[in-house]
C-alpha cells in the first residue's frame, strides 16, 4: 500500500530517493498509513457564498482595530487552506521544488508530537536522542508512549571538539536495536548553540542497518545561516543547512520555526520540509485547520521580501549583540568557558566556584534565582543537563538588556 494522496510528480522533482535500503511503508504505523483523512470544508471551495461548514455567518465577536481588519482577515471563517501562500512563500524561500515538501503545524512542538504520532507505534517503538538536546522529544515520547534511547553528544572534555555527534556510537545503536524508528538531531544544538556537521547527519542517514527516518530540528538555523552569509563561519561552499540534503534522502524530515530568527514565537508557526511521501502522511494525520489564520497572516507578512529582510537584519544584529555578550562575559570573575560553537541567538556559560575555578552547578541555580526573584531578569539554569554543569544559557537581548544583564552577573559573581 501507498500513500494516500501523494503527488508523484512532485516526487519525481527529488534528485534522489537516498537510501536505496529505505522504505516508508515500512515504517509508517499500519492504521496511519491506511489512514482516509478527514476532508474539511474549505479542501473543496474557498469562496463564494459559504453556507456548508457551520461558521457563524454574522461575523466575530472579538474586538480587533479596524472594522476594515476584521473584514479582510474573515475570522469567522475557518481557515483557507492556501492560508495566505505561507506554504509557496516558506517553500521558495528554503530552495524546495513543490509545495509537496512543505508541511506547517502549530509550532516545531506540533510537529515534533506528530512525527512520532505518525512513525513510532505506542509501546513497541523507540526514539534515539542525542543529549543535551531539546527536552520536547523526550516529553512527546512520554506522551505517546513511546522509549527514548539516549547516545551523549561528545562532552566538553572530548578531544573531537564539545557537542558534536558521536556518529560511531549512534549508528552502533542503530544497528543493535531495530526498534529504533525516529532519530531527532538538534541543529544548532539547544542549549549547546552548536551546529552539527552534515557529513555527520549524512552518515547517519546512510547507516546500512537503520530503516527509520532522521528529523533534524533546525530552530535556530537562521543565524548560523547569517554568520556563513557575512564570512564570520562556515565557507560559502559548506552545506549549514539540513534543508539541502531533501532534495536526497527518502528518510529526512527538517523541522523549522518562524518563533526564532523571524520573532514571531507568539504565532507559533512550525514547518517541516521532507519528501513528499512523508509530508503527505502527515497531512493526512494532521487535525483539520491546525493553522489558524491570524497566524497564517502574520508568517505571510514575515515571509514576504521584506519581511525576509528585515530577520536577515536583526539576525545580524543578534550575531553581533552575542559576540560582544561572549566578550563581556569573558571579564566577569568566576566565569568560565562559553560553551560550543555558538551558531545560535544565545550563549551558553560555566558560572565557577570561587576556590577552585570547577563549574558550580549549586552556584549557578544561586545565581539564577537571584537574578529572577530580586532583579527580575531570567536566564535559564541548564546546569542539570549532561556536559552542562554549572551553566546558565542567557539568551541574547538589545544591547541594553544584554548591558544589565553582564552587570548583575558582576555584582554577584565579584568575590
Amino acid at each position: 500500500m501507498g500513500v494516500l494522496g501523494v503527488n508523484q510528480e512532485a516526487c519525481a522533482l527529488a534528485k534522489a530517493h537516498k537510501p536505496e535500503h529505505f522504505c516508508l511503508e515500512r515504517i509508517v504505523r499500519p492504521n496511519i498509513l491506511a489512514l482516509k483523512p478527514y476532508r474539511c470544508a474549505r479542501d473543496d471551495y474557498q469562496s463564494g457564498t459559504l453556507l456548508d461548514a457551520n461558521e457563524n455567518s454574522l461575523g466575530p465577536s472579538a474586538a480587533t482595530r479596524s472594522s476594515e481588519e476584521m473584514e479582510s482577515l474573515q475570522l469567522h471563517r475557518y481557515p483557507d487552506p492556501g492560508l495566505y501562500g505561507v506554504r509557496e512563500s516558506v517553500t521558495q524561500f528554503r530552495g524546495l521544488p513543490h509545495t509537496a515538501y512543505t508541511f506547517l503545524g502549530v509550532g516545531s512542538d506540533e510537529v515534533i508530537d506528530l512525527i512520532q504520532r505518525c512513525f513510532a507505534r505506542p509501546s513497541q517503538d523507540k526514539i534515539l536522542i542525542c543529549p543535551p538536546t531539546y527536552g520536547m522529544y523526550s516529553v512527546s515520547a512520554s506522551i505517546n508512549d513511546v522509549q527514548v534511547v539516549e547516545v551523549p553528544l561528545t562532552m566538553p572534555d572530548d578531544p573531537r571538539g564539545a557537542f558534536r555527534l558521536d556518529v560511531p556510537k549512534v549508528q552502533a545503536a542503530l544497528a543493535q536495536d531495530p526498534s529504533i524508528k525516529l532519530v531527532f538531531l538538534c541543529s544548532p544544538g539547544n542549549p549547546t548553540g552548536t551546529l552539527l556537521a552534515m557529513e555527520d547527519v549524512c552518515a547517519i542517514l546512510e547507516t546500512p542497518a537503520y530503516q527509520g527516518l532522521v528529523v533534524v530540528d533546525e530552530a535556530y538555523i537562521d543565524f548560523a545561516l547569517e554568520e556563513q552569509a557575512q564570512g564570520r563561519k562556515h565557507t560559502a561552499s559548506q552545506a549549514v543547512s539540513a534543508v539541502s540534503l531533501v532534495h536526497e534522502y527518502a528518510n529526512l524530515i527538517v523541522s523549522q520555526t518562524l518563533s526564532k530568527s523571524f520573532g514571531l514565537a507568539g504565532v507559533r508557526m512550525g514547518v517541516a520540509f521532507a519528501q513528499p511521501p512523508i509530508i503527505q502522511v502527515m497531512n493526512n494525520t494532521k487535525a483539520p485547520y491546525n493553522v489558524s489564520t491570524l497566524a497564517a497572516h502574520a508568517a505571510s507578512q514575515a515571509l514576504a521580501p521584506e519581511g525576509i529582510q528585515r530577520m536577515r537584519s536583526h539576525a545580524k544584529t543578534l550575531v553581533e549583540l552575542r559576540e560582544r555578550l561572549i566578550r563581556e562575559l569573558a571579564s566577569i570573575p568566576c566565569i568560565g568557558k562559553v560553551l560550543g560553537t555558538n551558531d545560535a541567538n544565545f550563549v551558553l556559560v560555566q558560572v565557577l566556584d570561587a576556590p577552585k575555578g570547577l563549574p558550580d552547578s549549586q552556584r549557578a541555580a544561586l545565581v539564577y534565582k537571584r537574578m529572577a526573584e530580586e532583579h527580575r531578569l531570567v536566564v535559564r539554569n541548564r546546569s542539570s543537563e549532561l556536559g552542562c554543569d554549572g551553566c546558565l544559557r542567557i539568551t541574547v537581548g538589545t544591547a541594553e538588556e544584554n548591558d544589565q544583564c553582564i552587570k548583575l552577573m558582576k555584582e554577584l559573581l565579584t568575590p
